[in-house]
């Protein structure tokens, strides 16, 4: 499922998950502690489907597929029956209600490990970690292009999705880098990559080209895999079919397609050759014009060398490890936002998340789950945030409360709660004016 009706699907599915989980977490540890749960809703608004179960829950589905909510029965915002009184939100301890709040977060960190778990044991398809080109910092280091990275400080690296990361994370803190690679020639060298003379603020787009490393191109057959409705190949070519010439110019990889097509005079039309089976096509067709590339419409597959594959027991702790490596990331990227040193660009909104998610459906299962489990770790460090209105808000209030032994008074909460909505109605607009400036562009 392609476009805007697949962009829009794996979004609704990736909030509908995302967002039960999380609030399971408030209803489990609310219920563990004798709390009274009225409605269970995911998303806003008004319902557009809802049951009452036998607990007297309310379960309900939203209109508006941008959160949810767990309602707790609460003498603050509603009479309560004599009886029902012990099973108010309000009348519980504070340690108890800093565990409900504190859950759903926790429970996003936990779903984390659990997605990662299960990419890998399916095993995400990727590339080798083998250097392409070099200059600058990581010439001047020792690599060489064909350099196979094995470790870097250390640590294992399989592939390209395991090194990038990595590679980021000591460029972020200026930290000179251990690199163990292997050669063509076979042997295996240490070098030290000088990270520490990258400038003092870096852009995380331009990491990989500041530290002057580029991927070895992988060799992908020019075997048309995908095409695009609507493209000037629809209708031409099928999956399946192979590229022999473009222009005149014989290709042997899919990468050679696109230099050639881009050669092509601005409205002036590319002369292709394909084989179909025994079958040999000729065609002249027009590109079409995408933020000044040329473009034909169709991809061939992702050319994968190598899977990075765990048993079940061996994935337990490399998920965790991986949750722990990514939670230090966000930490990191949000403190970096709070002192001006990270662009506002990395702050996306929905129409991006809809993409990144229909872009990684398409990748297969285990680049999907590497999303979600992105997506649910985000979403928990996001709402441990103390603004208020966020989860971590009501954290900072009841720990407020814990100190000064009763809680605050209505008006400095709601002082607090338009505070706390500012803030998230300005992020909200930075993340839609992003969406909208990346679409213009």
């Amino acid at each position: 499922m392609n476009g805007f009706l697949g962009s829009l699907w794996w979004l609704l599915i990736t909030l509908g998950v995302l967002v039960t989980f999380h609030e399971f977490g408030h209803f489990w540890v609310g219920r563990h502690f004798g709390v009274k749960v009225l409605r269970f809703s995911v998303g806003f608004g008004k319902p557009i489907w809802s049951r009452i179960g036998r607990d007297g829950t309310e379960y309900a589905i939203g209109g508006i597929p941008l959160g949810g909510y767990v309602k707790f029965l609460d003498e603050r915002e509603t009479d309560v029956a004599p009886e029902d009184l012990p099973q108010a939100f309000n009348r519980k301890p504070v340690w108890q209600r800093m565990l409900i709040v504190a859950a759903g977060p926790v429970f996003n960190i936990v779903l984390c490990v659990a997605l990662l778990w299960g990419m890998l044991v399916i095993g995400r398809p990727d590339y080798a970690p083998v250097i392409g080109q070099v200059q600058g910092i990581a010439a001047a280091s020792g690599l060489q292009p064909g350099d196979r990275i094995l470790r870097i400080d250390g640590e294992d690296i399989p592939t390209w999705n395991d090194a990038l990361p990595a590679l980021a994370r000591k460029a972020i803190a200026h930290q000179a880098t251990s690199i163990d690679v292997r050669g063509g020639d076979g042997r295996e060298t240490s070098h030290t990559l000088r990270l520490d003379r990258l400038p003092v603020r870096v852009d995380e787009v331009e990491l990989m080209n500041d530290m002057g490393i580029a991927a070895k191109p992988p060799a992908i057959p020019p075997v048309v895999d995908q095409i695009t409705r609507g493209s000037p190949v629809d209708g031409h070519l099928l999956p399946g079919d192979r590229i022999v010439s473009v222009n005149g110019t014989p290709v042997a990889n899919y990468a050679d397609i696109s230099p050639l097509v881009q050669k092509t005079p601005v409205g002036g039309a590319v002369q292709i050759v394909a084989t179909r089976g025994d079958q040999t096509l000729s065609f002249s067709l027009v590109p079409a014009s995408d933020a000044g590339r040329r473009i034909l419409g169709f991809q061939s597959g992702p050319g994968y060398d190598t899977v990075r594959r765990l048993g079940p027991l061996q994935a337990v702790p490399a998920a965790i490890h991986e949750t722990g490596a990514l939670l230090h990331d966000a930490v990191t990227s949000i403190g970096r936002m709070i002192r001006g040193q990270a662009s506002r660009e990395t702050v996306s909104g929905p129409v991006t998340i809809a993409k990144i998610a229909n872009a990684s459906a398409q990748m297969g299962p285990a680049y999907f789950l590497r999303f979600l489990a992105l997506m649910s770790l985000s979403l928990g460090v996001l709402n441990l945030l103390p603004i208020p209105i966020l989860d971590g808000g009501h954290l900072a209030m009841y720990m407020i409360e814990a100190i000064r032994g009763r809680p605050l008074g209505e008006r400095a909460l709601a002082i607090s709660q338009s505070i706390g909505l500012m803030m998230i109605l300005g992020l909200m607009g930075l993340a839609f004016y992003n969406d909208l400036f990346g679409q213009l562009h």
